[in-house]
């Protein structure tokens, strides 16, 4: 299984940036403790501070990706784009948000992203990727036994 994990605008400041509220860990520090700790996954990171370049990752990730676990940062709460470009795509998207963004700035309350994704997970700090990539995971696996063996 493949899960692409996508991050936006300020996340590569992680570790650095707001430890109170982001922790500090750097994500790339996460991303290796998430690969040890799903190692039978195949998981890939991305991350830009450029909606286009998110955009063409999702467009991409929709052709190859089993599931995508999308932290569009601040994009959430402004980019019809990114939500739309989820839509198009069809493959489970989980949005994440390290911070509990309904204890933030009332503008962060509202993302046109939520309702395109198949879950959100917020609040939680970057236990919150683990979570998604669990999901994930079960929900491929239950298709998977749908379907049946592969002849």
């Amino acid at each position: 299984m493949r899960i692409l994990i996508i991050n936006g605008p300020n996340l590569n400041l992680l570790g650095r940036r707001e430890p109170e509220i982001y922790g500090p860990l750097s994500f790339e520090e996460y991303f290796q403790q998430l690969k040890t700790r799903f190692g039978g996954l195949h998981l890939e990171y991305f991350q830009s501070n450029h909606e286009g370049a998110i955009l063409d990752k999702l467009h991409d990730a929709g052709m190859r990706a089993d599931g995508v676990v999308l932290n569009a940062g601040a994009f959430a709460h402004t980019s019809i784009a990114i939500a739309d470009a989820v839509a198009a795509i069809r493959t489970p998207t989980v949005e994440v948000h390290i911070s509990n963004v309904f204890a933030r700035e009332a503008y962060r309350h509202q993302a046109y992203l939520s309702a395109k994704c198949d879950g959100c997970i917020t609040g939680l700090g970057l236990e919150g990727y683990a979570l998604a990539i669990e999901y994930l995971a079960h929900r491929f696996r239950s298709a998977q036994t749908l379907e049946g063996p592969q002849v």
